[in-house]
């Protein structure tokens, strides 16, 4: 089975067929998912969704695109959301400059600060968004020691993948090591031991080849596994395997 780390599954592309894509994932083996919020309100439906279906687990957490109305009371919200029992990480959290409308570095940079400290204080891993930021994120991190946590996404280098690896941490990578342009994360997943990595599709978003600008949903995980496979030398029944074992016991999962 297949274990698809990161999906967004709160988000309104899934509005119209939601229940049934989800119902239908197992079949198409999809054996674990984890959805992060972004948001109060989808870290709220995060742990809905983690309490309506077995194999659907919740993060909670505040991205860095969406947190300029922070404030310190949400800290506590995110708190009280954590103690639920299907929670398995604060996230998706961290830094994002690529967009000039985004909240100021500055106030992203607290923001990412309040949440490691929260995950420190609950003894829960992170799941950090790192984007054209990789420098400061990295930064704030080491301010953490006793935080463990994954760089969804990873789009760093190979030099910041082996300091990730020597503080513990995990690299998670998507349907964009499929794509033409991809160079970094093909470099960094021939570097990094298998044990150290996890898959997701961050769906909706950045939908492996051939199907890429389509919806993007956790059965095309596959995809990302074969891809790994394929740069690694070894059989897309091992990664599978692999990630899948990484995840649980990243996640703390059964």
């Amino acid at each position: 089975m297949l274990f698809d780390t990161h999906a967004h599954y709160d988000d309104e592309a899934f509005d119209a067929d939601r229940e049934l894509l989800l119902a239908t994932l197992p079949e198409r083996n999809v054996g674990l998912i984890v959805n992060p919020g972004c948001t109060i309100d989808t870290s709220r439906q995060a742990v809905a969704l983690a309490e309506q279906y077995e194999y659907v687990y919740a993060a909670v957490g505040i991205h860095p695109e969406n947190c300029g109305d922070f404030t310190d009371s949400d800290i506590d919200t995110l708190r009280a959301l954590a103690q639920h029992e299907k929670v398995v990480a604060i996230g998706e959290i961290g830094l994002d400059y690529y967009w000039a409308e985004n909240p100021s570095r500055e106030w992203q940079q607290r923001v990412l600060r309040a949440q490691m400290a929260l995950a420190e204080e609950l003894h829960l891993p992170v799941i950090i968004h790192d984007r054209d930021a990789h420098a400061d994120t990295l930064s704030i991190v080491k301010e953490f020691p006793q935080v463990r946590g994954v760089f969804h996404c990873y789009s760093g280098s190979v030099e910041d993948a082996r300091t990730l690896l020597k503080m513990g941490w995990m690299l998670s990578f998507n349907g964009a090591i499929t794509f033409k342009n991809a160079r970094k994360a093909p470099e960094v997943i021939v570097e990094i031991p298998m044990d150290r990595m996890m898959i997701e599709t961050d769906s909706p978003y950045l939908t492996p080849v051939p199907y890429r600008g389509k919806r993007n949903d956790s059965g095309y995980v596959s995809l990302v596994a074969e891809k790994i496979a394929e740069i690694k030398g070894i059989s897309p029944e091992e990664v599978e395997r692999i990630t899948f074992e990484n995840g649980k016991r990243f996640f703390a999962i059964p």
